[in-house]
């Protein structure tokens, strides 16, 4: 196996309390702290393991985003990650586009794996590993938990509503990976100092020739509505009566 293609999405850091703007029109992210989406520094960790293990020659990070986006492609680098491709895009770009934008990146690179979150914190879309399995031609493991490489084929054991089932699929393949897979590792001082030095390719969205139009128009944002204070009770009876009462039972 040659490379490793990882996605990294930059998203408002899961530690900050989300604000919405005071004219509905989207969240506030000035002055907020940006960091590399949970997932998807899960699936840069598995990929670096994977390569630690002599499974890979390569580990590539890719973003898609603004040029701020270059700090969390930085923050990759330094993780272990060998090199990173800014596709650099000043709109929101939605599932099926980046799904496109990752095709032209594989058509170019020719990786083994294309690692992946199973999703945005920010959308939650869910999406765009399995819309570039179908765009690819090439089988798909979602929500992993564990994975396992015999030469040509991944054993992969995915996170289901039933539990877990254990797949496999021929190589290359797109997985996407979930919390339980792994813990990411811990970024030192001298590792950040040697990520300045490594490189970071800058690609104009435009240049790929794909088109990024929205489908979509979200016309207002609102916070979720405060929740209401709790009722004590006294015993089973009355917990039953209150829930007749607002018709819950």
């Amino acid at each position: 196996m040659s490379k490793i293609l990882v996605g990294l999405k930059r998203v408002v850091d899961y530690n900050v309390r989300v604000r919405v703007k005071p004219d509905g029109t989207g969240v506030v992210t000035d002055g907020v702290k940006m960091s590399i989406n949970p997932f998807d520094e899960i699936a840069l960790e598995e990929a670096l393991r994977i390569k630690e293990k002599g499974g890979a020659t390569e580990v590539i990070v890719v973003s898609i985003g603004p040029a701020d986006t270059q700090q969390q492609l930085r923050t990759g680098l330094a993780m272990g990650a060998d090199r990173a491709i800014l596709v650099q895009a000043d709109s929101v770009v939605e599932p099926l586009a980046a799904a496109k934008v990752f095709l032209k990146l594989i058509e170019k690179e020719s990786p083994q794996i294309v690692l992946l979150g199973k999703q945005g914190i920010d959308d939650d879309n869910n999406q765009t590993g399995q819309m570039l399995a179908a765009l690819w031609d090439r089988p798909q493991a979602t929500f992993a938990s564990k994975v396992e490489l015999d030469g040509g084929k991944a054993k992969v054991t995915r996170e289901v509503d039933a539990g877990l089932e254990t797949i496999e699929v021929d190589l290359p393949a797109v997985l996407t990976t979930d919390l339980r897979l792994n813990e990411p590792r811990y970024v030192k001082l001298p590792d950040i100092m040697k990520a300045k030095k490594k490189p970071l390719e800058t690609v104009a969205i435009a240049s790929l020739g794909v088109e990024t139009a929205p489908q979509f128009k979200t016309t207002k944002y609102e916070p979720p509505a405060a929740r209401s204070k709790g009722v004590m009770v006294k015993d089973v009876g009355e917990l039953v009566a209150a829930l007749k009462q607002k018709g819950l039972v």
